[in-house]
């Protein structure tokens, strides 16, 4: 197998990989506490993941644009329309992979494929760049591999050229073969991040690579009861800046990056687990306002109203 698949584990990442597993013991041990709350954190989870994953690739809504959608269908003037298409699909994407989890499917090139073709359902067009570097419109096709050369200008100003149209069904089936072998063979954050990287690095897709990217990492992880690394849109640059050092051969700084963000998933869903009054509980009072009448709901609040589960009523929001 390729250098592209191989990690060190130095001390700073078992220690990480260490946390990792703490906390992991620690949410399980909340959530048979808390059998209750386990599908209001699980929401709140797809709309968090949702959110970040398309603004990310440039999607102009905000969390609490996304959560009003997800739960009302409903979209908010002046956004484009495609943003909410990408967040139905991404959304149900997320539902699809836990029916994935739970037929215990493995992970091969035609689920990738199923994937894909999920995130863009309904895109009738991508955007491209010819060689002369005019930009284009092309048909969109989802859960197929790309027939055509993709590059990307990156911030200093080399042009990164991805895996070659004829060579894309052997490296994505290499890829599956290799996450098969390593699923349970070492620590899933490890199997997780590099699948992830090997798919930005092949990008076998006209569009949705780092989004598929980022929930193949996911499936790995969720499939092996950690749950889904989130990856902050305000941490974008750094993320892109640790694909960049994985492709000049410095895969650490990519895993730890990735390793940290699993961390703030889990340590957030524990703040969130805490026992607390009913009025004063973070998965209620925050930002996820998941059961709130419509007729509460405004993109201005930013989903940020205070309520309580109990009864579904407004509390007065801070000012």
């Amino acid at each position: 197998m390729s250098s592209f698949y191989t990690v060190q584990e130095t001390p700073k990442l078992i220690n990480l990989l260490n946390t990792i597993d703490n906390l992991k013991a620690q949410i399980e041990t909340q959530r048979l506490l808390q059998p209750t709350l386990w599908a209001t954190i699980q929401e709140k989870l797809r709309v968090e993941w949702t959110y970040n994953s398309n603004a990310i690739e440039g999607s102009t809504l905000t969390r609490g644009e996304t959560l009003f959608f997800l739960q009302e269908g409903l979209t908010v003037e002046g956004k484009p329309f495609k943003d909410f298409l990408d967040a139905r699909n991404h959304a149900q994407a997320i539902d699809y992979l836990y029916q994935v989890i739970k037929d215990e499917r493995p992970i091969t090139p035609g689920l990738i494929k199923e994937i894909n073709a999920l995130l863009l359902l309904g895109v009738t067009h991508t955007d491209a760049v010819t060689t002369t570097g005019e930009k284009i419109k092309k048909p969109a096709t989802p859960g197929k591999y790309k027939q055509l050369p993709n590059h990307v200008l990156q911030a200093d100003g080399n042009i990164h050229h991805y895996t070659e149209v004829l060579q894309v069904p052997d490296e994505v089936e290499k890829l599956c073969q290799w996450i098969g072998d390593n699923l349970v063979a070492q620590h899933a954050l490890i199997t997780g991040a590099i699948a992830h990287y090997n798919l930005v690095r092949i990008h076998p897709f006209d569009d949705g690579n780092g989004r598929g990217a980022r929930i193949l990492m996911n499936v790995i992880l969720i499939k092996t009861g950690y749950p889904p690394a989130i990856i902050k849109n305000e941490l974008r640059r750094q993320y892109l800046a640790t694909l960049n050092q994985a492709d000049k051969g410095e895969p650490e700084p990519f895993l730890i990056f990735i390793a940290q963000s699993l961390i703030d998933t889990q340590r957030t869903m524990l703040e969130d687990m805490e026992p607390r009054s009913t009025t004063d509980h973070p998965v209620i009072k925050q930002r996820y306002n998941i059961i709130m009448p419509r007729k509460f709901i405004t993109a201005d609040y930013d989903a940020t109203l205070e309520i309580t589960i109990r009864l579904g009523d407004v509390i007065q929001p801070d000012h």
